[in-house]
């Protein structure tokens, strides 16, 4: 596909960027100047990057070549390296930024009335208005380098918003936490960029994309491992999930914003966006497959057992995300299945996060559902826009869930191969283990007896609050219908993946429907026979089975990572300065000591007197006159 240079709109799009940037600029800057109606000007920027996102999508559309690029400035020139910052509008970045402006404008109107009390909330929105900017870079540069700056951006406004309440030590532990687990996978993201200069001299995508098919084919299965670790870090996926659910110490609309439409999907875009690259090695697509396929699990049985309702909320999207990595990992039959589910996913997970803020509003910030119960009288609003997210996370038939989900699953069953049914299983169990834990939220949030303690008054959040969660609840509902029946997203990205291929179906799509509606109504009966007709303790049970103890703990990814990465890195550490204080550091100071004791000691010698000056140079004369008639004797 050409790109063209952008003009009319398309032409300012760096507005986009720039706008939710000078938003953050004015609001840290300011100070408390802007505290009265900082949170009106952050809300306004975004608001205004969405709206023009629309009409640069709607003039996008009506373009002969879907694809407009932006040339700014020369950002890096250095001998061979010659990088000019620039935008590329095409099909994948338009998506992208319609979902991350949206959802990100409901954000932020929630946060309105969430934050409202909150004396730093000015600080607040403008790290969000830095959020969705360094997110908007990502999507629209057109260079590996310019997604990297985005990358990065966006790794430290994740940090300041995870940490905004950096007095809670839990806070400041879990933004340190996804602070370094992140960089481990940009690690990967940086090698690929240097390999990709290295063979092509270039990290531009045209660049890239074009010279790809000429390097050796383990070159290419390289370049396709090393983004995937970067794709891992920013995503949540196995095995740097474990930073995702301890996330969740940030507010509420942190939990939405992070999880739903836009850091974690970064991951999902970096590979669909390198699709040139992984289309030409099976074994990074292969690697990516069972990534997900194992990430979707884990994340699934985690969500089971906690009782914390924003870290089930987590897990589930360390398991959604599972999906899309496996659907991108399919190659060109995937990439639109998972990026129809990654949209799909930005409504009903954001509508779910803010509804799961609502009952914290009206619970005094609890969070623990076994404190919960019978709020479905209490915060009638908050229920029926919850209650719908929660259809659609669970493939309730013709919710937007229902539509995308079948469809990664069935076109992994696609494959007709052992690793196609092996990984398309996994999906089928998730999807039960998913209807288990989310029926298992509802039950022990909205109905049943109430559990909370005395003096919490449950009440329904202001309009400023439910107004957004009843705009993403209609976006659950409807979205999957819209983009792969009525207007199909395949359509629109055809000009960046190619025209799609003719599913040759192994097993029928209604067989497949029929079997995943009855493994979700048999994941919601259990939810029910174990939790829903059964009076919930107020304190968790501690004689569990062992499959539980593991739930709780994660799967014990945090042993797993403290045992073989963290602990060895102290012990190594401790040894590194051992050695440099004992041996290094030992060295020097001996040897300085011994110059210093010797010179001290010669030093005594000096008396300052001048017979003691004369004796010695009348016994150096002796010793040279002696020497001297010995040799001549001899």
């Amino acid at each position: 596909m050409d790109t063209l240079p952008a003009e009319g709109l398309l032409a300012s799009s760096w507005l986009l960027i720039a706008l939710p940037l000078a938003g953050a600029a004015v609001l840290l800057l300011g100070g408390r100047r802007t505290d009265r109606w900082g949170h009106l000007l952050g809300t306004a920027t975004v608001v205004a990057s969405f709206v023009l996102g629309l009409l640069c999508t709607f003039q996008l559309a009506g373009l002969e070549e879907k694809s407009a690029g932006v040339d700014l400035f020369t950002f890096i020139s250095a001998g061979d390296l010659d990088v000019r910052a620039g935008l590329l509008y095409d099909p994948l970045s338009a998506m992208f930024v319609l979902l991350i402006t949206g959802v990100g404008s409901l954000i932020h109107i929630y946060s309105i009335g969430y934050m409202a009390h909150d004396p730093g909330r000015r600080r607040f929105f403008a790290y969000l208005n830095l959020f969705i900017a360094a997110m908007l870079l990502l999507v629209l540069g057109n260079s590996f380098v310019a997604l990297y700056v985005g990358w990065e951006g966006v790794g430290l406004a994740s940090y300041l918003l995870i940490a905004f309440w950096y007095t809670r030590p839990a806070a400041a532990t879990a933004a340190k936490k996804a602070f370094i687990m992140n960089r481990v996978g940009d690690v990967g993201l940086a090698l690929a960029i240097f390999l990709m200069f290295s063979q092509l001299g270039t990290t531009s995508y045209e660049g890239v994309f074009g010279g790809v098919g000429t390097l050796a084919g383990g070159t290419i299965t390289a370049l396709g491992l090393l983004l995937l670790l970067g794709a891992c870090g920013k995503s949540g996926q196995f095995p740097l999930q474990a930073w995702l659910p301890d996330a969740m110490e940030g507010p509420t609309p942190v939990s939405a914003l992070i999880h739903a439409a836009t850091m974690v999907t970064a991951g999902v875009y970096l590979i669909a966006r390198s699709a040139p690259i992984y289309d030409l090695t099976e074994t990074a697509r292969t690697v990516v497959m069972l990534i997900g396929a194992l990430t979707l699990l884990i994340g699934a049985i985690a969500g089971c057992a906690y009782d914390d309702i924003k870290k089930v909320l987590a897990y589930s999207t360390v398991s959604q995300i599972g999906y899309m990595f496996l659907a991108v990992g399919l190659g060109p039959v995937g990439y639109v299945a998972g990026l129809a589910h990654l949209l799909a996913h930005g409504f009903f997970k954001a509508g779910l996060f803010l509804g799961a803020g609502s009952v914290m509003h009206a619970m005094d910030d609890q969070v623990d559902m076994r404190r919960f119960g019978g709020l479905w009288k209490k915060l009638p609003v908050t229920f029926v826009t919850f209650g719908l997210g929660y259809l659609a996370l669970i493939g309730f038939p013709f919710l937007s869930g229902y539509f995308t989900k079948d469809a990664i699953i069935e076109a992994t069953f696609d494959r007709g191969d052992t690793l196609g049914y092996a990984t398309g299983g996994i999906a089928v169990l998730a999807a039960g283990l998913t209807a288990f834990y989310m029926t298992r939220l509802m039950f022990m949030t909205f109905f049943g007896r109430a559990r909370w303690e005395d003096g919490v008054h449950p009440h329904e959040s202001p309009s400023v609050m439910t107004v957004p969660m009843i705009v993403l609840a209609i976006g659950s509902v409807f979205s999957g219908a819209l983009l792969v029946s009525f207007f199909p997203l395949s359509d629109w990205l055809e000009p960046v993946f190619g025209e799609p291929e003719e599913a040759e179906h192994v097993i029928a799509p209604l067989t497949i429907g029929i079997a995943l509606t009855v493994v979700m109504l048999i994941g919601v009966f259990l939810a029910w026979l174990f939790v829903g007709r059964r009076e919930v303790p107020v304190t968790a049970p501690v004689r569990v089975s062992p499959v539980t103890r593991a739930a709780r703990k994660a799967l014990y990814a945090d042993t797993i990572n403290e045992s073989l990465f963290m602990r060895p890195g102290q012990w190594l550490t401790r040894a590194l300065v051992f050695f440099d204080n004992r041996g290094v550091d030992g060295a020097v100071n001996g040897l300085a000591a011994t110059l210093g004791g010797s010179s001290s000691r010669l030093g005594r010698a000096q008396t300052g007197f001048v017979r003691t000056y004369a004796l010695g140079m009348l016994g150096g004369a002796v010793l040279v006159a002696g020497a001297l008639l010995a040799v001549t004797a001899g």
